[in-house]
């Protein structure tokens, strides 16, 4: 038989491992908790992290885009610059009639004529040849055998123009 005082050491350290047990329980728990908030964290963050991704996709895109308007309002103004070049050196035949020698008309016609169709050829060589390819855009741009040909033609109406100023007629008679 056991003697009463090591039955009270037993009973404390049955009780002491009892509370061990309900500590130990709890703190599994609590780790289990912590466990579950902490996969619920990094789901979170990995969806955020999937949608800043998106985010940043759908700014390249847009950024893309935007790319492809400025390269087409910079194309539409090589062919008004163009075009208002080619109406000058078709007026200044008109306009400098009797005021200034014919040798005059004639080379300032042929100048804004020629600068005409630089802008025509220097338009086409800007649209087509960009340089670095900007990312896949979601806007189509203009087929470049479009502009091609479209630049083609006014070239050609600048060569008729030069051709008017060169052997047509120009003074009082």
């Amino acid at each position: 038989m056991t003697t009463p005082p090591v039955e009270e050491k037993l009973k404390r350290t049955a009780e002491h491992a009892k509370e061990a047990a309900a500590q130990t329980q709890e703190a599994a728990e609590q780790t289990q908790e912590a466990a579950e908030h902490t996969q619920a964290a990094a789901k979170t963050t990995a969806t955020a992290s999937v949608q800043m991704k998106d985010s940043a996709d759908r700014r390249t895109e847009l950024a893309a885009n935007r790319t492809v308007f400025a390269a087409e309002r910079t194309y539409a103004a090589w062919v008004r610059t163009g075009l208002a070049a080619l109406a000058s050196g078709i007026g200044a035949k008109k306009l400098l009639e009797g005021v200034v020698p014919d040798w005059m008309i004639v080379s300032t016609g042929s100048i804004l004529v020629f600068f005409s169709a630089f802008c025509f050829a220097a338009a086409v060589w800007r649209q087509v040849f960009t340089g670095s390819q900007p990312p896949q855009p979601d806007v189509k741009r203009i087929p470049p055998i479009l502009l091609v040909i479209f630049n083609g033609f006014l070239a050609l109406v600048a060569l008729a123009a030069l051709l008017s100023i060169w052997f047509g007629r120009t003074g009082g008679d």
